[in-house]
């Protein structure tokens, strides 16, 4: 059996969660050394610290640790795309052309009634 398999498991399960510890930390640490005296707040807790990084993570989507389903995603599209015949390829451009050729929520709109 060859240990240093072994040993790659035991690094990738124990590194993200020390990661996120250390982060934790540095925020905490951070908060503690700059915010009490910029903005008068009280100094916090590892724990508290931990608590605004998960909720960083609910209200603005951060620790992007992979792209997989992304990719996924994109691969599916292009497998669709390959499987289309010309005329169904062109007619799916000239849809997706007429919805966006008035721009993001339709603020490019050349007649404004």
């Amino acid at each position: 059996m060859n240990h240093k398999h072994k040993k790659g498991w035991i690094f990738l399960i124990l590194c993200p969660p020390l990661i996120f510890l250390g982060v934790t930390w540095i925020v905490m640490a951070l908060w503690n050394a700059l915010l009490p005296e910029i903005i008068g707040v009280k100094a916090i807790t590892f724990w508290q610290a931990m608590g605004i990084l998960v909720l960083s993570k609910i209200l603005f989507g951060g620790f992007h640790f992979g792209k997989g389903m992304r990719d996924f995603k994109e691969r599916k599209m292009r497998q669709k795309m390959m499987n289309l015949s010309p005329e169904e390829r062109e007619k799916f451009k000239e849809v997706w052309k007429s919805r966006c050729e008035n721009g993001f929520f339709g603020r490019n709109r050349t007649n404004r009634d």
